[in-house]
């Protein structure tokens, strides 16, 4: 029996709903966007009336439907939801609903619904569940079991599962589109284009989402920006392989224009399913706006922020070693960077490459997990005895995916190396390690804890640099594509190390910033944006990583003055501001900072403290500025109390001065206490003189303004030399 046969099932929540018809061979939508409010059965009925398209000329003599399984059997022309054959049979699939269920949680609003269905031809059995959380944030889980008592002509073929997609549609005033690009050093760079007819496909095939990774795929209305327009956005919550598409048919999709959607990247025989197989597929999620770009970073970030395992204790001033020593690791040198740390008020001392068995540079040692006893002949004892006597929590690098072949790993176990019998060529002079062994596996789990165990470790740094080229696995005998079970088998570490070691934070890198994505932000605290920590590029990088990620999981650190990714030099006063709004840290040898720099750098650290409870917790804002050489963006508490602003300048451009910039995010009814903060040093200007109320911000006391001149007429701002800024913090007047 179809529980709710016929029905129209309704989800709401945080101003946003979805709106599905249980009636049909397979559900459709009838609505996603805007809350249309409680349905009344006429409502409902003329919302289902409503949802079917026009049969048109050369066309199936039925209408064309789009449902929550599209495939060609309904008329749909496009990208369908599941593909795949049984030895090249089983090609046409046709599921058939057998039950919907739909629960609704409480006052909050948000539920769930449950859609089981059959399929005779390919002989699966499949369960969508839909659910809507209390900050309108849309997920969707999908499972398939291979059940052959569904099909008359089953034999024990298995059914190769090609691809399983979810896909929605979205109305035909979606008319832009949006995702990213990038390149180690330059990730998530925006792109931006018309949503033309035709499919706009963009493929992640490198064993993770990867530095060039789509990242978040968004269709918007023409005036789509931070702060206006409505966005229909998608994202995998998935650390390998992965499909996005946006597509749009002549004769749209169904009642709607155009469709959106993501599934895992499947390579060819990755997913066999023989009786009584099961393949769970990534949680894929989806998010509508009604506020432009930030509403739907603002709904992911309340979601990221309401679980259990979201971090709660303030999140520490962070030194990384590697820019400072790289791979010169000394004691007396570390214990010195150490001392200075500490006189910044550092909290958390991180001990990147180069301490384990034979690593003297990046060509061997991955793989072998042991303190090398050349460099430090009493181990890591006294590095951490001094770090935790210093008041500070003790971290370190671990690379545990990844094996040098000049390892004695590798040369006791060829065969956990992750690839065909005839290796291709090695990236940074490593391959993968095979963690889908159940031997591999174990051993790289049981290093690892044992140097937690030792050294009572409160944090690991987790890279991962390099692609997952031709990534087969021969531990069944065959080479077998692996990039799933792999991933499967990362997610499986990271959770067995965390419940072995309750206290243990995890930061997520690769490369810097090739593996940004929420299913491992599910099982870690921190990601690493970027390799890079030029804060030119920084500011960007940073800026989109916060679509997704909000800023107390960005790690962010004050370099050198002269970048080691880009060879660009900055004002310390930039790298500070640029450094100060995501989870802060320093990546510098501090020896080479003289007494007046530390001092700055002390009161930079000083500002963190007292500003990250705000920055942590706080509403990410962009101002839509109509110069884009320039950024100026902001976090705005939950309460409406306070606000911090950064207004920078990247590079020259036509415009003499900014004309009025409207700080976002503040009440217009309010009064706010404005201050510029300039303990980082003084922003240069390209000009003679500020604005006059400029010259009031930066007195100690600040200068008052109410909130309908600095959110809706806007302010005049300095004009700033490139790779400059200015931190602006607000307070609310009661």
């Amino acid at each position: 029996m179809l529980d709710g046969y016929g029905a129209v099932l309704a989800l709401r929540a945080a101003g946003t709903s979805i709106v599905i018809d249980a009636a049909g061979r397979v559900p459709r939508v009838l609505h996603w966007g805007a809350d249309l409010g409680p349905l009344s059965d006429a409502e409902a009925a003329a919302l289902r009336e409503t949802g079917g398209p026009a049969v048109l000329n050369n066309a199936p003599d039925i209408p064309r439907a789009f449902s929550l399984w599209p495939t060609e059997f309904e008329g749909w022309a496009g990208t369908p939801a599941q593909e795949g054959h049984a030895a090249g049979t089983a090609t046409t699939p046709r599921p058939r609903t057998v039950a919907a269920r739909s629960e609704h949680d409480g006052d909050d609003g948000g539920g769930s619904i449950e859609i089981e269905l059959e399929d005779a031809v390919t002989g699966l059995r499949s369960t969508m569940t839909i659910r809507l959380d209390r900050f309108g944030v849309l997920s969707i889980d999908v499972s398939v079991v291979r059940d052959v008592a569904l099909d008359a002509a089953a034999t024990d073929v298995p059914y190769t599962l090609d691809a399983l997609r979810v896909l929605l549609p979205v109305p035909d005033r979606a008319v832009e589109m949006l995702d990213f690009t990038g390149k180690w050093c330059r990730e998530r760079a925006p792109q931006r284009g018309e949503l033309s007819f035709g499919s706009h496909v963009r493929r992640a095939r490198r064993g993770k989402p990867g530095h060039d990774a789509p990242f978040l795929v968004v269709a918007g209305t023409e005036d789509l920006g931070f702060g206006r327009g409505e966005a229909w956005a998608t994202h995998l919550a998935w650390s390998g392989d992965a499909e996005y598409v946006v597509e749009r048919l002549t004769e749209g999709a169904g009642a709607f224009s155009s469709v959106i959607g993501v599934g895992e990247g499947l390579r060819p025989g990755e997913i066999a399913l023989a009786a009584g197989d099961r393949y769970v597929a990534p949680t894929v999620l989806f998010v509508w706006s009604g506020a432009g770009l930030d509403g739907i970073a603002d709904r992911l970030h309340r979601r990221l922020r309401a679980r259990p395992s979201h971090p709660r204790s303030p999140r520490p001033l962070t030194l990384n070693s590697w820019e400072a020593v790289y791979f010169d690791h000394d004691l007396e040198r570390l214990t010195a960077l150490v001392d200075r740390a500490s006189r910044v008020g550092v909290e958390r001392f991180v001990l990147d490459d180069g301490w384990f068995h034979d690593r003297r540079d990046a060509n061997a040692g991955l793989g072998d997990w042991v303190v090398d006893r050349t460099v430090w002949p009493d181990g890591l004892g006294p590095l951490v005895e001094h770090v935790r006597e210093r008041g500070m929590q003790f971290g370190i690098w671990f690379e545990p995916e990844m094996v040098n072949l000049d390892s004695d790993l590798a040369r006791a176990h060829p065969e956990w190396v992750l690839g065909p019998r005839e290796l291709g060529a090695a990236a940074r002079d490593q391959y993968v390690l095979d963690l889908t062994r159940p031997e591999a596996y174990e051993h790289v789990l049981g290093q690892i804890s044992a140097i937690v165990d030792e050294y009572a470790v409160d944090y690991i740094k987790w890279d991962h640099n390099r692609d997952l080229s031709e990534a087969v696995s021969g531990y069944a005998g065959i080479d077998r594509p692996a990039v799933h079970d792999q991933t499967i088998a990362l997610y499986r570490m990271l959770d067995t190390l965390r419940a072995r070691h309750p206290h243990l934070e995890i930061e997520t890198c690769s490369g810097g910033g090739g593996r940004v994505d929420l299913g491992i932000l599910q099982r870690t605290d921190r990601v690493w944006a970027s390799d890079c920590n030029d804060p030119v590029e920084r500011l960007q990088i940073e800026r989109w990583t916060r679509m997704l990620v909000p800023p107390e999981l960005i790690g962010s650190h004050l370099g050198a003055e002269r970048s080691h990714t880009t060879t660009r030099r900055t004002d310390l006063s930039f790298r500070l501001i640029v450094a100060l709004t995501a989870h802060a840290g320093i990546e510098w040898d501090l020896q080479e900072a003289d007494d007046e720099e530390l001092a700055v750098i002390a009161q930079w650290g000083a500002v963190y403290r007292e500003l990250r409870g705000l920055i942590h917790s706080g509403r990410i804002v962009n101002a839509d500025v109509a110069d884009d050489a320039t950024v100026f963006t902001g976090i705005v508490a939950d309460d409406g109390s306070r606000a911090v602003y950064t207004w920078a300048r990247l590079a020259t451009s036509a415009p003499g001065q900014s004309g009025r910039v409207r700080f976002p995010g503040l009440d217009p009814d309010a009064r706010y206490s404005v201050r510029i903060r300039d303990e980082f040093g003084p922003a240069s200007r390209h000009q003679s003189a500020d604005p006059s109320w400029i010259t009031a911000a930066l007195d100690q006391a600040g200068t008052m303004l109410p909130g309908s001149v600095l959110a809706v007429a806007g302010v005049p701002l300095p004009t700033l030399n490139p790779q400059q800024a200015m931190f602006f913090d607000l307070v609310r007047i009661p």
